[in-house]
């Protein structure tokens, strides 16, 4: 996959009778922008049907990864993509200003911050960051495995 093409609509190369689900919404880099994408999320798990313990912490990844976003970055805004296929849901934030070598985690999290990368590890089963490309920023990604009342 090319740089920065994470966010980018594409034919998703997949087996006979497997279908994927995607959603990407953009929002403004400002901090109440965490509870509209909070909101947007849980909708759209809802629509799929996604339920149970993935459902909750898909709603909290989302929130810290654009938390993050919001508060690390030089952005104006983020955007979220939810794809859903048959064995994972893939959540990937790309703002449009990095911080210099991207997100770490701290296994340290004092205070108010550094806990949001923690929570993120601990609730994920995979989750990095790659450069956007084009010195567009950059796109932190998380992936769950999840259960749904019908399949993705």
């Amino acid at each position: 996959m090319a740089p920065g093409s994470a966010l980018i609509p594409r034919l998703l190369d997949l087996s006979p009778g497997t279908e994927a689900l995607r959603h990407c919404f953009a929002l403004p880099a400002h901090p109440e922008s965490v509870a509209g994408a909070r909101r947007v999320t849980r909708s759209r798990l809802a629509e799929w049907r996604l339920s149970g313990d993935a459902h909750d912490a898909a709603v909290l990844i989302v929130s810290e990864l654009v938390t993050n976003a919001v508060v690390h970055t030089v952005s104006t805004r983020v955007v979220c993509e939810l794809r859903c296929d048959e064995e994972r849901l893939r959540i990937s934030v790309q703002d449009q200003g990095h911080q210099p070598g991207g997100p770490r985690l701290s296994l340290t999290a004092d205070g108010e911050h550094g806990r949001g990368l923690l929570l993120v590890d601990s609730m994920s089963t995979a989750w990095g960051s790659v450069d956007a490309g084009n010195s567009s920023g950059r796109i932190v990604w998380a992936e769950l495995p999840y259960r749904t009342e019908r399949s993705c």
